[in-house]
């Protein structure tokens, strides 16, 4: 006889039917298998979906990048070759990347006014308020200097412009620039620092005739280096901050190309440049506009309670070293990529040779502003920046003629005039 639990198991689900257990489960199965197909085909729909718009938004993304960035076309070659015209006798026609940054739009104007021929290329990214670059393009065009928007990376683009403008000398003034931002974003730097700067050397190692080539390396490659002041024959295999890694991997990227593509390379370590129309980023930018608005200001000191020093090295003077750069580099020895003999190959420091303590500079600063700094000194975190900075330019006086004549104070002077004019004083 079966049990109780047994009997229930063949009761009827509904009065006067009788429920067949195996007809019942069969039923389940069916129906749970439907279910697990429904929602396995559901799934599939999902990731069919999230990947069509996913593909869409990257053709978006890149469509939208590409009409930012476009470039070819008969009006622009039109302009380039406009720009790239030379106005003086044994004029030159140069490229200056970055041209719409702080140093390159200095040093594009310099060129255009003695007569140079000038194109300009820049990617206009927002690392800092793009609007500043657009201002600074905007002073560029009203000395018809073009600007190409586009990324030094664009090998396509580079090749146009090659074949377009036949560039006696290239000005390299785009970089990622700044040592605390490669924690947050280390890729930009090898993008732009260091594949930049390969995809710029291969366009003009088979330019015909190549170019002479003049760019910007750092006097961030010292790193760790406590011999003052810093001299170029001094070691710079300890780098302190990624920034500094990349520009010195530029300074062994472009030795290979003078040595193997007889490429003539002139490379430039600033020294912490400053003044009109200058970088947001840098210290005594953001202090002004914080001494303005009231707001406190932090301070970095170093260990043992050692004060930050800087070799200041104010705009104009920087100017003088690129262009005394381009005027006495040699030709390059190679065509199509063929060398043919030994190649210039240099490296000059451009500073001021005067450090200045970073407390001092405040205080230079409170006086042109006629207003007192609210400060927090902090002891300086492990974020890549160095004690200080000190040039000597002993190479570059001799070889260039370089010689710097704004002190600190005279800079200051004339950027807290430009900020107010540009910013006004509630900026």
């Amino acid at each position: 006889m079966p049990s109780m639990a047994e009997e229930e198991l063949f009761l009827p689900s509904t009065p006067g039917k009788f429920k067949d257990k195996s007809k019942t489960m069969h039923r389940q199965f069916h129906r749970c298998f439907a279910s697990t197909s429904t929602m396995f085909l559901w799934a599939l729909f999902l990731v069919a979906l999230t990947a069509a718009y996913l593909s869409f938004q990257s053709f978006v993304d890149s469509g939208s990048k590409y009409l930012s960035t476009a470039w070819g076309g008969i009006h622009w070659e039109k302009q380039v070759r406009a720009s790239a015209q030379i106005h003086r006798h044994n004029g030159f026609s140069v490229l200056v990347t970055g041209a719409a940054g702080f140093v390159g739009s200095h040093v594009s104007l310099a060129l255009k006014k003695r007569g140079d021929g000038v194109v300009g290329l820049d990617n206009f990214n927002d690392y800092y308020d793009p609007s500043l670059k657009m201002a600074r393009k905007k002073l560029l065009d009203s000395q018809n200097i073009f600007i190409a928007q586009g990324d030094v990376n664009d090998a396509r683009m580079l090749a146009k412009l090659f074949e377009i403008a036949e560039f006696t000398h290239v000005m390299h003034l785009a970089a990622q620039a700044g040592v605390r931002y490669a924690m947050e974003n280390p890729h930009s730097y090898v993008h732009s620092n260091i594949a930049g700067l390969v995809t710029l050397l291969e366009a003009c190692k088979t330019a015909d005739p190549q170019p002479a080539i003049v760019w910007a390396s750092s006097s961030s490659v010292y790193g760790l280096n406590e011999k003052a002041p810093f001299s170029e024959s001094d070691r710079t295999d300890r780098p302190a901050s990624l920034y500094a890694a990349t520009k010195k991997a530029g300074e062994e990227i472009t030795h290979t190309y003078n040595h193997i593509y007889g490429l003539s390379i002139t490379g430039l370590r600033f020294f912490t440049v400053y003044g009109p129309w200058g970088r947001p980023d840098m210290a005594y930018f953001s202090f002004t506009k914080n001494i303005l608005q009231g707001k406190p200001i932090t301070i970095y000191r170093g260990k043992n309670r050692v004060e930050l020093a800087r070799d200041f090295t104010y705009i104009d003077d920087i100017v003088k070293g690129c262009v005394a750069s381009l005027d006495t580099a040699k030709r390059s020895t190679g065509s199509g990529g063929k060398k043919r003999g030994p190649a210039q190959f240099r490296i000059f420091n451009l500073g001021n040779t005067s450090p200045v303590t970073v407390p001092m500079m405040v205080g230079i600063l409170e006086k042109q502003l006629k207003t007192k700094a609210h400060k927090n000194v902090v002891e300086m975190p492990g974020n890549g920046d160095v004690p200080f900075t000190h040039a000597n330019i002993s190479s570059a006086r001799i070889e260039l003629g370089y010689k710097p004549t704004t002190d600190l104070q005279t800079g200051l002077k004339k950027f807290v005039r430009w900020y107010l004019s540009y910013y006004g004083d509630n900026h």
